[in-house]
């Protein structure tokens, strides 16, 4: 089997590092829309539109199975690309409700969600999680970290400007009425580049928080919504492309895929 993983830029490949190491495909091919990114700051029509071009560019690849690596594009494009193709379309935000609710056996435990403003905007996890029942979450838009994973100030001295960030963000749910007076139990990682600090965000609530990573997530979901195995193939070769800079996603992809 084939499989496409879509991203509005780089972030995408915390998905595909998960997908990679799950061996359920023999190729992948990732395209990332680097000369537009980031989509999380762009109006619905925007997203919609970049998202059906970007849908075209795997037309000759001929993939089985797309899988939308980002969650802005799943909360307002994927319906229209699912009925624009002819194979099945998986988005994050799906895999990563569901995932929560695996988690939380507790419906009225308290739960965060960060990502991007278009993410949060659309309020598609609250909609979902609200859907299945669970009573007490709230949405934090955190865009800035987005920036930081991609200039790399998680790691050495870099740690500093996003310990500052964390703080600027997160420090109002450490004692939040909206969450009962407690840290949330599960943190939803919105973002496609959130995975990269899981590991600070993760220490920042004292590590008592699940952490909900949108790749662990979808292979989650392509196991139990499309019957596939984990370690199905000896390993899974992947192709990268770039609507721009793909010598700058390679290298990426070298870095975030060890």
């Amino acid at each position: 089997m084939k499989v496409g993983i879509f991203d509005s830029g780089i972030g995408g490949l915390s998905v595909a590092k998960s997908v990679l190491e799950a061996r359920m495909f023999a190729q992948a091919v990732y395209y990332g829309d680097t000369a537009r990114v980031p989509y999380g700051v762009k109006d619905r029509d925007t997203i919609v539109r970049f998202a059906l071009e970007c849908l075209e560019f795997f037309a000759p690849h001929n993939i089985d199975m797309l899988l939308v690596a980002c969650n802005t594009v799943s909360a307002y494009a994927l319906e229209t690309m699912q009925k624009k193709a002819s194979f099945p379309i998986v988005g994050v935000i799906e895999a990563g409700v569901k995932a929560c609710i695996n988690a939380l056996d507790d419906k009225d435990s308290p739960t965060l969600i960060i990502g991007t403003k278009a993410t949060i905007d659309s309020r598609q996890y609250e909609k979902r999680l609200r859907e299945a029942g669970y009573t007490r979450f709230v949405s934090k838009d955190t865009g800035l970290f987005v920036p930081l994973v991609e200039e790399g100030l998680y790691r050495g001295k870099g740690e500093v400007v996003l310990d500052s960030a964390l703080h600027f963000y997160l420090d109002e749910f450490l004692d939040s009425p909206t969450l009962g007076r407690a840290k949330p139990q599960a943190v939803i990682l919105g973002c496609t580049h959130f995975p990269l600090i899981s590991k600070q965000i993760g220490e920042f609530f004292g590590g008592e928080s699940v952490l909900i990573h949108s790749g662990e997530a979808i292979v989650e979901l392509l196991e139990s919504n499309f019957n596939l195995r984990r370690n199905a193939f000896e390993s899974t070769h992947i192709d990268f492309y770039a609507s721009s800079d793909i010598d700058g996603l390679k290298s990426k992809a070298k870095i975030w895929l060890q």
